[in-house]
């Protein structure tokens, strides 16, 4: 794969919809093979933030406070 074709590859996939995007590359495959794979859901799966029930003590304070 050279790198307009990788370009491409990656074009493709985020105008399609896809948010998130990992690229390997193997030297288990033949040359010009390409494999995908799906990952089927978030790594945030059940935490706060994805249920939307981040309290105060989830957030991290970033402000400094010098009033």
């Amino acid at each position: 794969m050279d790198v307009n074709e990788l370009v491409d590859m990656i074009d493709n996939k985020m105008n399609s919809g896809v948010s998130r995007l990992s690229v390997g590359f193997s030297e288990d495959l033949n040359t010009g093979v390409k494999k995908e794979s799906y990952h089927h859901g978030r790594c945030d799966v059940g935490s706060p933030w994805a249920k939307g029930t981040v309290s105060n003590c989830d957030v991290i304070d970033t402000q400094d406070d010098q009033s």
